[in-house]
């Protein structure tokens, strides 16, 4: 009977957890549910605290990360829901795959937490510390997977402002430590603690706000870039009876007359062109042609040999490529096998992108000169997640991101992608041209502002002013390390406070 109760209570305490994680990942677009979200890491925090021991500390972490994680990836069954007789039955499968498998980091995180740390303020810091770092691994092992970081439950408020200073990761440990001394406070009715962490919450919003007036505006003489959006649902996109339809609406979209005079550049988005575009291609002098002599940018895939690559191709006159981005960040699974290299030494071939099976990786990011508009830094579809990505060249005058967000439905993949390219703007204090297959596309300011766009779902063309670009932020001077050093030191502190306190205790006799 005793024993049933307890089992009973233990199930209960991990519904609770996963429910937690649930409210917590409502926080991201679309929901945007922020204060339900800084709610629910607080209550993460008590589940911490209330932890027995570790093992009890890993598996409510896990709980609370497999519903934190199922409710923001949930549009990850999309993609098998496009052939839904072939694959449908996979996705489920893969929403729990993903859910359970990040939420590892955050049980491991959970663990230790609990390890180096005593009750009170030290395990406070410890959760916000140790998570903090679990979401910074994610981002990082086996290539990394930085979708719905934590400090992007303030994407759509002031806040976000903060990353250009601290970046996305360093503002998710502020976010866990603000919730964690929130529950302590509350607890021991602490009312000057109360008052300090009202203004803990009120001061991101505030200079957030202050950073973003005034609107950054282009020069009168700005370049014009035109961004080409087809909306080719993923079904038909690569449909022998439909394909063309959508390469001439996006030539028909290339000539178009504009309101504001002609465009200086023209850009299509990822894979944007049904066939393999290799140097010479009688379609890209078609292009071209539409372009009227300006340059245009395309998302095409291309082979050299037997490799496939997901690139970005610059078209001068008469179809002649100038230039060539391959995407470097790939996809696993989705664009190649990991490990496929290791299989073919031992003889499985279909594995290897070398030998033509996926795609290759690009030797890695560069600079795009388009002239009078400055040097773009070209970022293709998910590469744009990736804070560390954009600090692999010296710095542009502006990002260029295209994409094909067909994949990721309309319910909640589009505008999560979105937010996160957003965050890369505030972060390096440069506007990003983003074109995407289906929206959303337009421009955002170094402030994270849509300043223009086309919405999602619709087909269309929009010539937008390139703004001039800011002063590079405090993150972008710094990047990730300095937290990373900050996060690694801390971890040490902590555990030397814990074993110096037990260390004290046995002296005591206690």
């Amino acid at each position: 009977m005793v024993f049933g109760q307890i089992d009973a209570a233990v199930g209960r305490s991990r519904i609770a957890a996963c429910l937690t994680g649930v409210a917590a990942g409502l926080g991201h677009v679309p929901f945007s549910l922020l204060p339900l979200s800084l709610l629910a890491f607080a209550l993460a925090f008590l589940h911490l605290a209330r932890s027995a021991s570790v093992r009890q500390a890993a598996i409510m972490g896990w709980w609370i990360g497999t519903g934190y994680f199922a409710t923001t990836l949930h549009w990850i069954v999309e993609p098998f829901l496009i052939d839904l007789a072939a694959t449908g039955w996979m996705a489920p499968f893969a929403l729990v795959f993903m859910a359970t498998g990040f939420a590892l980091f955050w049980g491991g995180a959970f663990a230790l937490a609990h390890r180096i740390s005593r009750p009170g303020w030290s395990r406070a810091l410890a959760f916000a510390v140790c998570l903090g770092g679990a979401e910074m691994l994610r981002s990082y092992v086996l290539t990394g997977f930085p979708w719905a970081l934590i400090g992007y439950v303030w994407s759509e408020t002031a806040g976000a402002q903060i990353a250009a200073w601290t970046g996305s990761f360093a503002l998710g440990v502020l976010t866990l430590l603000g919730a964690a001394l929130a529950v302590l406070v509350a607890q021991r009715r602490h009312w000057a603690g109360a008052v300090g962490l009202i203004a803990l919450w009120l001061l991101p919003l505030g200079i957030g706000a202050l950073r973003l007036t005034p609107v950054t505006q282009p020069d009168a003489d700005a370049s014009l870039i035109r961004v080409v959006q087809p909306n080719a649902p993923q079904g038909e996109k690569w449909d022998p009876d439909r394909a063309m339809f959508f390469f001439e609406r996006q030539l028909d979209f290339t000539g178009a007359p504009g309101e504001d005079g002609r465009p200086d550049l023209i850009v299509w988005p990822e894979t944007a062109i049904p066939f393999l575009a290799d140097s010479g291609h009688p379609a890209l002098a078609e292009i071209s042609a539409q372009g009227a002599g300006r340059p245009v940018a395309v998302g095409a895939q291309r082979m050299e040999g037997p490799q496939a690559f997901n690139s970005l191709l610059v078209l001068g006159q008469d179809g002649i490529v100038t230039d060539t981005y391959d995407k470097h960040h790939l996809v696993p699974f989705g664009e190649y096998i990991p490990f496929g290299g290791l299989a073919r030494l031992i003889g499985l071939r279909s594995f290897a992108a070398r030998d033509g099976y996926g795609f290759s990786a690009g030797p890695g990011p560069h600079l795009i000169d388009f002239g009078a508009l400055g040097h773009a830094l070209p970022l293709i579809c998910y590469e744009a997640i990736f804070p560390q990505d954009l600090r692999g060249t010296p710095r542009p005058d502006w990002l260029l991101q295209i994409t094909n967000d067909a994949w990721f439905g309309t319910f909640s993949g589009p505008y999560q992608h979105l937010a996160q390219a957003r965050m890369r703007t505030i972060e390096q204090g440069l506007a990003m041209v983003r074109v995407a297959n289906t929206g959303i596309s337009g421009l955002i300011d170094d402030r994270g502002r849509m300043v223009a766009h086309l919405p999602l779902g619709q087909a269309g063309f929009l010539d937008v002013a390139l703004p001039p670009a800011g002063p590079p932020t405090p993150y972008a001077r710094s990047g990730d390390m300095p937290l990373a050093v900050l996060l690694i030191a801390l971890c040490g502190a902590l555990w030397w406070h814990r074993r110096r306190a037990a260390i004290d205790l046995r002296r005591d006799g206690i």
